[in-house]
């Protein structure tokens, strides 16, 4: 089991689904869902920017114990970048969250190690907690490079954070052959995937309270294999974030390998 130090998270990643009303009802469905229950994993929304203050009003209004995430973000702070967000404009909004380096991101919009790294330090310059996305592609397995692309990715980014911030970075292991296809990685490989990043992270800087989370179709039948893990805090739930009954019984099953 991960370690009991290390808040669990659970993070529902909307991606280019829900319009405002439908961003507001999955909001107040969850909620309600979740009521009665005393001990519960972080969980995250990280919906798109045109529901990110509408989503935020409804948890507050609601006074519900959900965060709202922003699911890309520029590294800088302003200029002639048209289409783009900065950090400041996510603060702006009371955003503090944000995912980076999805692999969607890194396949559709060419964002590259060197920009998930920039971006990164952005989140933490403003004080923001980035959730960190890498993993391999079915290629890079198969051909049994799975370890050299993760060390790669992690040293991109902990190489430009001070010992005493690595704590407040989020990793997410998220194998790209197993997004939105319906396969799972075993969670004895995801797990040893996990603590290799742990591993790297260690060389750099207190790991112990790093989180890492795993994604990749993560789905209520495989959360507690997944959550019993020792080095696997969480999970990245794409598709099945969608309902939020699916979503809810992840995140009960996260609770329930937590007690």
């Amino acid at each position: 089991m991960a370690n009991s130090q290390r808040r669990p998270i659970i993070a529902g990643n909307w991606k280019m689904f829900k319009t405002t009303p439908e961003a507001v009802a999955f909001t107040e469905a969850l909620n309600k869902r979740v009521q009665g229950h005393a001990t519960l994993p972080e969980i995250l929304l990280c919906a798109p920017f045109t529901a990110l203050t509408t989503v935020n009003d409804a948890i507050k209004k609601l006074n519900a114990p959900f965060a709202v995430a922003a699911q890309t973000m520029d590294h800088r702070d302003n200029g002639a970048f048209t289409g783009e967000i900065s950090p400041l404009m996510l603060l702006d909004i009371n955003v503090r969250w944000v995912l980076i380096g999805h692999s969607e991101r890194r396949q559709y919009f060419n964002e590259i190690d060197d920009t998930v790294a920039a971006k990164t330090v952005a989140a933490l310059k403003y004080g923001m907690t980035p959730v960190v996305c890498i993993g391999e592609e079915l290629q890079e397995r198969e051909a049994g490079l799975t370890d050299r692309v993760i060390e790669q990715q992690v040293r991109a980014v902990v190489d430009l954070i001070a010992p005493s911030e690595l704590s407040k970075v989020v990793f997410a292991y998220e194998p790209v052959w197993a997004i939105g296809t319906g396969k799972v990685c075993e969670a004895e490989e995801a797990n040893r995937v996990c603590k290799l990043i742990r591993t790297l992270i260690a060389e750099y800087g207190p790991a112990e309270q790093t989180r890492i989370l795993y994604g990749g179709s993560v789905k209520p039948e495989s959360t507690s294999a997944l959550m019993s893990q020792s080095d696997i805090d969480g999970g990245l739930v794409g598709g099945a974030s969608l309902d939020p009954d699916t979503f809810f019984a992840i995140i009960e099953q996260a609770c329930l390998v937590k007690a």
